[in-house]
């Protein structure tokens, strides 16, 4: 039986924050950070926007928020007109939300964390970040700009280093990839990898979740250009001249990106599946050292933010149904791919508007905050 336990403690500025624990009867049971409160108290205050927070990915960051104990003074919650004025419960508290200006960021912010579509980033982002605040983007608008770090922060922490104002939030397909395939490159190195993904609906926005809901009841579609509900759309946005659909690109150019490797050799198949949430991923890798696959399974096991679920034997696998809700991303089905020389098959999913989306996003904002009171990174 493969199945592994742990317990991830990073250190935030002299701060323990023992963030998850992975338990084989509970692989996302949570451990409260108590003895630690009053050295907390004492850390600098930070302030943190959040732009779109009405949005399916602008929820979950306020979740997330709630659950991952920052050291936070004020927070601000910021909108389009059409949604300014609603009240959202957050942190046990009302917040009335406020619309979305070139006057938001005169106030005292640190960080802001956007998910307000790519127009709304292009616009706001540069004058968030001239007033000096981290602007933390979910968006495509910043991904390849080469100016800009696209960071996954178990992967590739320290290009938050060298942010000019603005950190881009990777697709959410490419994140729960890059946490399974860093530890391979680490260890064994990579020298082609090929995607085929199985994606939920929820990451077309509530656009995509109607029409399945939709569907069900056999209504037509309204998002996607054909029915959902049972069936498969082997069309994630729109096509380009190479044939390959704009997601699919994504997937090729931003993993490069954040490994760090243009050498790479990389191909996707990208589909959108009649499941609400969580994205899975068959990745096949061809690795440039040999390998044994128990030693490859104890590589993953050991990498942070990635739990292995792999029994066989016992149907113990990562499974959408299962991961709905968790931070962590699962990698299962792990076996050696015969019909080359070291490659290895890896079967990846994740809650793409968790990990794929908020939780990536609220990480960067964590870590950027322990670099700052490390000395790391001047504010």
């Amino acid at each position: 039986m493969c199945l592994y336990a742990k317990a991830k403690l990073s250190t935030r500025g002299g701060l323990a924050f023992l963030l998850f624990v992975n338990h084989t009867k509970d692989l996302n049971k949570k451990v409260s950070v108590s003895a630690q409160e009053m050295e907390l108290e004492n850390m600098k205050k930070y302030n943190i926007a959040v732009v779109g927070a009405t949005g399916m990915v602008g929820r979950t960051f306020l979740k997330v928020l709630e659950e991952i104990n920052l050291p936070v003074e004020n927070y601000y919650l910021m909108a389009s007109a059409r949604s300014a004025g609603k009240t959202i419960k957050f942190m046990g508290k009302d917040y009335v939300i406020e619309e979305l200006t070139e006057q938001s960021f005169d106030k005292d912010i640190d960080i802001a964390l956007f998910s307000a579509g790519g127009s709304t980033s292009e616009k706001f982002s540069p004058i968030a970040a001239s007033k000096g605040v981290v602007v933390i983007d979910n968006s495509s608008a910043w991904r390849m700009d080469p100016k800009v770090p696209l960071v996954v922060p178990e992967v590739n922490p320290e290009d938050i280093k060298w942010h000019n104002g603005i950190i881009a939030n990777p697709n959410c397909s490419t994140i729960q990839a890059m946490v399974a395939l860093r530890p391979l490159q680490l260890a064994y190195g990579i020298s082609r990898i090929i995607y085929s993904t199985y994606q939920a609906v929820s990451g077309a926005g509530m656009g995509g979740y109607s029409d399945l809901e939709n569907g069900i009841k056999g209504e037509a579609p309204k998002k996607f250009n054909h029915p959902i509900f049972n069936n498969c759309l082997p069309q994630i946005d729109v096509f380009l001249d190479n044939g390959y659909t704009k997601e699919e690109m994504k997937m090729v150019n931003e993993t490069k990106k954040i490994l760090g490797d243009d050498s790479l050799r990389i191909t996707a198949t990208t589909v959108r599946v009649p499941v609400f949430d969580c994205h899975s991923e068959s990745i096949n890798v061809e690795l440039k050292k040999p390998f044994d696959v128990e030693e490859l399974k104890k590589v993953l096991a050991d990498a942070p933010g990635l739990v292995l679920q792999d029994d066989p034997a016992n149907a113990v696998y990562p499974m959408a149904i299962t991961a709905k809700g968790k931070n962590e991303t699962f990698v299962g089905r792990i076996r050696r791919d015969e019909s080359i020389e070291n490659g290895v098959n890896l079967w990846v999913v994740a809650d793409n508007i968790r990990k794929g989306a908020a939780t990536n996003a609220v990480q960067i904002a964590q870590k950027l905050i322990e670099m700052w009171e490390n000395g790391e990174v001047t504010r």
